[in-house]
């Protein structure tokens, strides 16, 4: 067991979910009541922090922050069966220390349940797309330029926050996380399901694209 790795992915998850949740506080309270400001501000800080946990912790746990690319890279056998389940297990937990410890920062009631309804066919398809082109991008960048996936996937999150309804979630234990925020970044328990399944959906048709794609196989 590598439990340098498996620490990196809850400090990295419960650092990006901390980041999330703290910068769309941050950014409605200074937008004035202006979505668009609010949501840029969300958009900056989360492209930045990925890029620089993905830096940071890469080289350590492969920084995935994600059940989606921890099965991924399980189907892709990348990852053993047993990391694969004690990642996602910390990841879920660090995203929602990441939710509680925004909440101290800002003074806000530690433990809270979004009101925030996510809901509709486009949300669902956002979270499709939003997550199929992450994991294209992880795999295609692991296979042609693996030094420049920090970047690709922070620059890829900072467009897909604009380029889908649903802002781009693309991750299950940041789903689950955010529900317990009644704030700018919040969802709703009742949407959680939904998006879930759309993200797992997104991850499968997205491996068989890198299958075919960047197979060494001519």
């Amino acid at each position: 067991m590598n439990m340098r790795a498996y620490f990196s992915e809850f400090l990295g998850t419960t650092i990006l979910l901390s980041t999330i949740i703290g910068s769309g506080i941050m950014g409605e309270t200074l937008a004035d009541g202006n979505t668009a400001i609010a949501l840029l501000g969300n958009t900056i800080a989360t492209g930045a922090i990925l890029f620089v946990l993905i830096t940071v912790f890469g080289p350590i746990s492969g920084a995935h922050f994600n059940p989606a690319v921890s099965i991924a890279m399980l189907i892709s056998k990348k990852i053993t069966k047993i990391d694969a389940v004690i990642y996602i297990i910390l990841q879920i937990i660090g995203a929602v220390l990441g939710v509680l410890i925004a909440h101290l920062m800002f003074e806000l009631q530690i433990f809270q349940i979004s009101l925030k309804l996510r809901q509709g066919p486009s949300q669902g398809f956002s979270e499709i797309v939003a997550t199929f082109g992450l994991i294209i991008v992880i795999f295609g960048g692991l296979k042609v330029r693996p030094d420049a996936v920090p970047a690709l996937v922070g620059f890829y999150i900072t467009s897909a926050y604009w380029f889908t309804a649903s802002t781009s979630f693309a991750n299950p234990a940041v789903t689950l996380a955010r529900s317990l925020s009644n704030t700018f970044a919040g969802i709703n328990p009742s949407n959680i399901g939904m998006f879930i399944f759309c993200q797992f959906v997104g991850m499968l048709i997205a491996i068989i694209v890198v299958k075919y794609i960047f197979s060494s196989k001519q």
